[in-house]
């Protein structure tokens, strides 16, 4: 478009140069105006308009733009920053136990290592590895020849000794009869006498040696002193057997019952002795994890004394373990049941922070702001945190999404959770 100077300097342009003097006045005659000079005029005016809207448009889009600006700067100054999405809990109240934790070893209730008590071959072995075997049970055979054959040379002794001392005493009972008769001397029948009692103490020492053989014989059948499981077998049919030998025939475990010994800080043996004097304890054996519970069991024994380089106390718990979950030699995590703390305070364990002064919690208040309440924590179990201090109980507190918070901060419930489960 053509601005208004130019449209001016245009239209002089088009004017006819003014005649000359002596010329003018009889030949001078006025110009037309031509139409293209009103057309050019025109369009220029429309277009200085057009320019004119356009600025006015631009400058009220922008004068909007900025009173909504300003208008936005000074509400979020008076209201200060937005409130926070967080996951908001309620301090719960329920009855909680209060666990000892300790390190265990599983060991069998009864280990047995079968020995043989007598040398031979072994003819036989009765067990499969990984049996259960009962008290009684044939687990292995040794040769019996030898010693039955010993037996019925003791036997025979006898008889031939037996038969000796009643001749003996048929001969004692004529030499009293002879000296009734004055016929024989007193010594004749003190050395008769004296016979007949030695023989009769041989008889008693065959009857010894049948006892014995009988024993020897007995041990040639080798049966399971207890009730277990079997383990691997150490000898194999056909080997020469001593009663010397280092290694035994199997090992026998008892598994059920089964014993857990584990150790526990000396500061928590008054308070176990305090409860075992009127209840029995609980224990409970876990699994490495932490979570998976292998047994319930009781306290059985508590050592006499405190190892003095570790400050702990040796204890043993016994368990059932009818489902065999606990094995000797295994390792797990032993925990005593020291008490139940009545009307305990829970939370969340998420919703306890930790920091350079000690534990801590958002604590939401009635004008949905939050205040940081430093907390004692008792125990962490299951997810669930006890609190000995520093919260009251239907307190609303933040679950997740501190990460955003300070103190003052505002909060805006993202999702609503109870503190805890509920007591079972």
């Amino acid at each position: 478009m053509l601005k208004h100077d130019q449209v001016q300097e245009r239209q002089r342009l088009d004017q006819p140069d003014p005649p000359k003097a002596d010329e003018s006045r009889k030949h001078y005659q006025p110009p037309e105006i031509k139409a293209s000079s009103t057309r050019n005029l025109g369009i220029g005016v429309l277009c200085a308009l057009v320019v004119a809207g356009i600025v006015v448009v631009v400058g009220i889009v922008w004068a909007v733009r900025y009173y909504r600006a300003a208008s936005a700067k000074a509400v979020a100054a008076h209201s200060g920053p937005p409130a926070v999405p967080v996951v908001e809990g309620k301090v719960a109240q329920k009855d909680v136990p209060i666990y000892v934790d300790g390190l265990g070893t599983v060991q069998a209730f009864n280990t047995v290592t079968v020995h043989v008590r007598v040398d031979g071959e072994l003819k036989k072995v009765a067990f499969v590895e990984g049996q259960d075997v009962h008290a009684g049970d044939l687990l292995a055979q040794i040769d019996p020849d030898p010693f039955r054959t010993q037996l019925e040379q003791t036997e025979a002794k006898k008889a031939q000794d037996e038969a000796q001392l009643a001749n003996a005493r048929v001969d004692l009972q004529r030499d009293a009869d002879l000296i009734a008769q004055k016929i024989a001397t007193q010594q004749t029948y003190d050395t008769q006498k004296a016979l007949v009692d030695q023989q009769a103490a041989t008889v008693k020492a065959d009857q010894a040696a049948i006892d014995s053989a009988k024993v020897q014989l007995d041990y040639a059948t080798i049966t399971s002193p207890i009730d277990g499981r079997t383990g691997i077998r150490q000898v194999d049919q056909g080997n020469i057997v001593h009663a010397t030998d280092a290694n035994g025939l199997v090992v026998i475990t008892q598994l059920h019952p089964i014993s857990v010994v584990f150790t526990l800080p000396e500061q928590a043996l008054n308070e176990i002795q305090k409860e075992s004097q009127s209840n029995e304890v609980t224990v409970l054996a876990v699994d490495r994890d932490n979570t998976t519970q292998l047994g319930e069991g009781k306290l059985a024994v508590i050592d006499n004394q405190i190892d003095t380089t570790t400050g702990t106390i040796r204890l043993k718990a016994t368990f059932a373990n009818d489902d065999l979950r606990l094995w000797p030699g295994q390792f797990v995590n032993a925990r005593l049941l020291l008490t139940t703390r009545k009307g305990g305070l829970i939370v969340p364990s998420s919703a306890v922070q930790r920091g350079p002064d000690g534990s801590y919690i958002f604590v939401i208040k009635d004008d949905q702001s939050v205040e940081v309440r430093a907390v004692k924590v008792a125990q962490i179990e299951k997810g669930e945190a006890l609190i000995d201090q520093g919260l009251k109980p239907d307190e609303h507190i933040v679950i997740d999404g501190q990460y955003r918070l300070q103190i003052g901060s505002h909060v805006k419930p993202a999702l609503s959770a109870k503190a805890s489960a509920p007591a079972s």
